[in-house]
């Protein structure tokens, strides 16, 4: 589709990378699943470029969705968390142990990171710290996109079978990603563990 190839090489450049911010941060705050349009900034500009645009824009997203739950979302994120006890159960432990909390929940993998602002938003959480334990995304985000830039690389693997490209970056990119990923299992796995002792301490 020639205007879908034209709309990401306008992407690619840098005043595009500017425009995927706020591009993102509309995605999260409208509560729409962000994985894949994490994976397209990874494909776009590279694991780590990706990483940047993604992590600003996912902070903006989740700090507008964290306000709009907090005071004029309110009743409706009330409503919607009811149908999801873990979400509520999030937002009380939340409010009593603040930043360690929301650190852990943003490290692990089980909760989904829109859906959390508006818990967040709705618990007594502070505002500082909710913006410090943002930095919880950083491994899941380097992940996404490093997937996002192998995939790009997967498209062109025919040219490093045929030779034509080489096969050591390609490589070192996929070791890359598999590490990351076994990280961000580990991460999680510690996160888990310790909310559970969380919650069975409270």
């Amino acid at each position: 589709m020639p205007w879908l190839e034209a709309a990401l090489n306008a992407l690619r450049t840098p005043w595009g990378a500017v425009l995927f911010v706020p591009l993102y941060a509309l995605w999260v705050t409208l509560l729409l699943p962000g994985v894949w349009a994490s994976m397209l900034a990874g494909v776009l500009y590279g694991a780590w470029g990706g990483s940047l645009v993604v992590f600003l824009g996912a902070s903006l997203g989740a700090e507008a969705a964290f306000l709009l739950g907090r005071h004029w979302w309110r009743d409706w994120a009330k409503r919607r968390l009811q149908a999801l006890p873990k979400l509520q159960a999030v937002e009380q432990a939340v409010s009593r142990e603040g930043l360690r909390l929301v650190l852990l929940t943003r490290l692990s993998p089980a909760f989904p990171f829109s859906l959390l602002n508006l818990a967040y938003g709705l618990s007594a959480v502070s505002l500082r710290d909710y913006s410090i334990g943002l930095i919880g995304i950083i491994p899941g985000t380097v992940l996404f996109c490093g997937l996002g830039a192998l995939a790009g690389d997967v498209a062109r693997f025919g040219a490093v079978l045929a030779g034509e490209a080489d096969f050591q970056t390609w490589a070192l990119r996929a070791v890359g990603v598999i590490a990351t990923l076994a990280v961000v299992w580990l991460v999680g796995r510690a996160a888990q563990q310790a909310l559970a002792e969380a919650s069975e301490e409270a």
